[in-house]
């Protein structure tokens, strides 16, 4: 039975993400941005006829390592839709698959996963001069940057969407945890480097481990910009779910 009588869901989800993100700092933001959140929580991998990868894309390879290596993209991306306010699309990860620690400079962001488990670790950046620690001696001569690593969580088709903004969670880290796994994605604006919009790499600091219980969180850390993993690569799929329309 369809689940909506008239406009697909994924439609609705993109008609709202336009009406929220036409007008970012305008007074209804909060309101509209919590109706999006609502629809998008809707959304199951049914509605984009997804289906969760199968034993093969889970299996681990000979000697251990992914069976995705070397061979095709780690993560792929199913675009759905963009416009010059906001992008959607479906990020699939395959099993062990990482989407290293990157930025959204200047952007809100959506996720909500369809299948499988994702680890999400989430950090601010700080203002130069927040603090007078120095990086540590792993830094190098590298560019770093003080952030604040604000939460580390599992992310299932049973969770609410996980939220960014241009000033909390705005770098993350995403791991694909016992199999693959697959989100619908939101970004807004999207991406667009000429724009002084463009996606930055960071790896983290860590001094001298403290002890074996891994530090508490939120907990202030260094970063140091990296250049994109030689590992980490994005292919394209098409999408195979209803045609969305603006």
């Amino acid at each position: 039975m369809p689940r909506d009588n008239m406009a697909s869901l994924i439609q609705r989800v993109a008609r709202q993400a336009r009406i929220t993100f036409r007008s970012p700092a305008g007074p209804a933001f909060g309101e509209n941005l919590h109706r999006l959140q609502q629809l998008l929580d809707e959304v199951r991998a049914e509605d984009l006829h997804l289906a969760p990868r199968g034993p093969s894309a889970a299996a681990a390879a000979p000697g251990g390592g992914p069976p995705w290596a070397g061979v095709v993209p780690p993560v792929s991306y199913m675009h759905i839709c963009e416009t010059e306010n906001f992008s959607m699309g479906v990020f699939l990860l395959r099993s062990g698959a990482c989407i290293p620690l990157h930025d959204h400079p200047g952007m809100n962001g959506m996720l909500k996963v369809l299948y499988g488990t994702l680890r999400i670790a989430c950090m601010d950046t700080l203002p130069s001069g927040a603090t007078s620690a120095p990086p540590p001696p792993a830094a190098g001569s590298g560019p770093c940057l003080r952030a604040l690593f604000r939460s580390r969580q599992h992310y299932t088709p049973a969770s609410p969407p996980c939220l960014l903004s241009p000033h909390t969670d705005n770098l993350h880290q995403i791991d694909a945890v016992d199999g693959p796994a697959a989100f619908l994605d939101i970004l807004a604006p999207p991406y667009d480097p000429q724009h002084g919009r463009d996606c930055h790499y960071y790896r983290l600091l860590e001094g001298p481990p403290a002890g074996a219980e891994p530090p508490a969180l939120p907990r202030e850390v260094w970063l140091m910009e990296t250049p994109q993993a030689s590992d980490f690569w994005c292919g394209g799929e098409p999408y195979p779910g209803p045609r969305v329309c603006l």
